[in-house]
């Protein structure tokens, strides 16, 4: 019955310790051996995601930037891609340089940041990408950014989000990866959308879908799928709108779904 599987790759495809199980791929290629298209969505790099998707043998076009650049694995291609709109862009930085927060942008595929702090530093080694300083995001601003992303306490993001809606919230896309990450893409750059992308793409309904995540970005496209999953180490909120909660990360959740809703395995 279902015939694509989008799945959030940190704390859901991979475990604490930034690995893909051995019964995970197991249980992915047996999918993939039935016809299904199975693959990443997820608010990391296209870079850093290929560098995931290898590790699980995947040859399918994968969902990065949170669902604002969709792109085909084998040769590149881009099929569907969203960038923040530039006034945008234009105004979150000004408010960024106003208030002296750390902001990272992402052009071309490539990390930026404007000093080379302990944020940047840390970011860079959990998406494993090497990351460029410009000590002047005039001379960037303008380019087409997939993503902006803003790294601090998890309250204060909080209080940030509900300062910018008002200012930005009609363009942009405003969400959190992880407690500390707080994301801006275009309105239309969300998982949600890339998955609906994806299926009209590949010729399936969206009763066809499903769609494994765990954090607050995962929420559109656990929405829209089919059979929206929650893993058993979710964010409440997001357990509260999916249809079904699985084992945690790091309890092989994803091979649980798979084998339980595809493989038909008791």
């Amino acid at each position: 019955m279902y015939k694509l599987i989008a799945i959030d790759v940190d704390d859901t495809l991979l475990t604490d310790e930034l690995v893909v199980t051995e019964g995970t791929k197991n249980a992915m290629a047996a999918a993939i051996a039935q016809g299904v298209t199975v693959t990443l969505a997820t608010g990391r790099m296209y870079s850093s995601a290929v560098k995931i998707a290898k590790q699980v043998e995947l040859n399918v076009p994968i969902i990065t930037y949170q669902g604002a650049l969709v792109k085909t694995l084998l040769d590149g291609t881009v099929l569907y891609e969203r960038n923040v709109p530039t006034d945008a862009a234009k105004e979150l930085y000004q408010f960024v340089q106003e208030n002296g927060l750390h902001l990272q942008l992402y052009v071309n595929d490539e990390l930026y940041g404007t000093e080379d702090n302990d944020k940047i530093k840390a970011y860079s080694k959990l998406s494993n990408i090497p990351y460029k300083i410009e000590p002047d995001f005039d001379k960037l601003i303008g380019q087409p950014l997939n993503k902006m992303l803003i790294i601090d306490d998890p309250a204060k993001l909080d209080v940030i989000a509900e300062q910018l809606r008002p200012l930005i919230g009609d363009r942009v896309h405003i969400t959190k990866s992880k407690a500390h990450y707080l994301e801006f893409m275009h309105k239309e750059g969300t998982k949600g959308h890339a998955l609906r992308f994806m299926a009209e793409h590949l010729g399936c309904s969206m009763d066809q879908t499903i769609a494994m995540g765990d954090a607050w970005n995962d929420n559109e496209m656990v929405s829209a799928a089919g059979l929206g999953v929650a893993m058993g180490n979710a964010i409440g909120s997001l357990k509260e709108i999916a249809d079904y909660v699985t084992l945690s990360n790091n309890e092989e959740g994803v091979r649980h779904v798979i084998e339980k809703f595809v493989l038909n395995v008791e």
